[in-house]
């Protein structure tokens, strides 16, 4: 049996909502087809993927896990779509995603070195993005910092590195050389990744300063970001048993190209000299 992608989107729609309703208006179909298109799923896959009672709507243990295959199904779809495109119009590009803090200047030269004709170009991702841009074909390839879902991603370590506390300029421990994690203890920490109902969502490093300036909670950031970007109202102390930040290559798992291939081997090489 072939899953049929529409029904994958419906469904996805849906499980994000968890209400046929508001799923049915952001896919601009009628309500009536959308539950038939969510039965006939669950038939082909032969599993209920959702309980619909009086209480509302909610996620069979099926259904959460067809939710965490279900969007990097829907993402290499996508990014097939977009890489046809792009040899249909005659463009042979490369896109590498970068999180902040890491430089990918040098290995970019040594890739457009080797491939003069390659129009190579670096995009910004983000923690809770950089999965999904890789997967989509937004990007081809990209460093990218742990923690990671490897679902559908080859994954290849390239360095680690120390990271540090970012304090505002008036915090006790401001004039520190270093500290340990037990010099924080009690502080308030920014919960971007895993947020409390109602936190306002943290995504930038940008969006971190303002936060930590304010003294509304502090966080650790590696050190490459903590060189790359300063302003005087913050301050970053080393954090000497704080677990190293990890940087990775990650790319689309079974995708065999040739461009990706050469940028990882690029980059591995700028890796081992640094």
């Amino acid at each position: 049996m072939d899953l049929d992608l529409r029904k994958v989107r419906y469904f996805v729609a849906v499980a994000e909502l968890l209400h046929f309703g508001r799923a049915a208006e952001r896919l601009h179909i009628a309500q009536p087809v959308l539950s038939r298109q969510i039965r006939a799923l669950e038939k082909d896959l032969g599993a209920e993927l959702f309980v619909r009672d009086s209480h509302g709507v909610t996620l069979t243990g099926a259904g959460t896990q067809f939710l965490e295959d279900a969007r990097p199904l829907l993402a290499a779809a996508d990014g097939a779509r977009r890489r046809a495109a792009q040899a249909a119009r005659g463009r042979r590009r490369l896109v590498v995603g970068f999180r902040a803090g890491v430089v990918v200047t040098r290995a970019l030269r040594a890739f457009t070195a080797e491939h003069p004709d390659i129009e190579a170009n670096a995009r910004r991702v983000e923690w809770d993005d950089q999965e999904q841009l890789i997967l989509d074909g937004t990007v081809d390839i990209a460093y990218v910092r742990q923690p990671i879902r490897p679902d559908g991603l080859e994954l290849r370590p390239l360095y680690s590195e120390p990271r540090v506390a970012m304090l505002p300029d008036r915090h006790r421990l401001a004039g520190k050389q270093e500290i340990s994690l037990a010099d924080l203890a009690g502080e308030q920490w920014i919960r971007y990744n895993d947020p409390r109902p109602g936190d306002l969502p943290l995504r930038t490093i940008e969006e971190k300063f303002e936060c930590v300036a304010a003294g509304v909670a502090i966080t650790m950031v590696p050190r490459s970001a903590a060189e790359q970007y300063s302003r005087p109202d913050i301050v970053y102390v080393p954090v000497v048993d704080a677990e190293p930040d990890r940087v990775l290559l990650a790319w689309a798992a079974g995708r065999r190209s040739p461009l990706v291939a050469a940028f990882a081997a690029a980059a591995v090489a700028v890796a081992a000299d640094d």
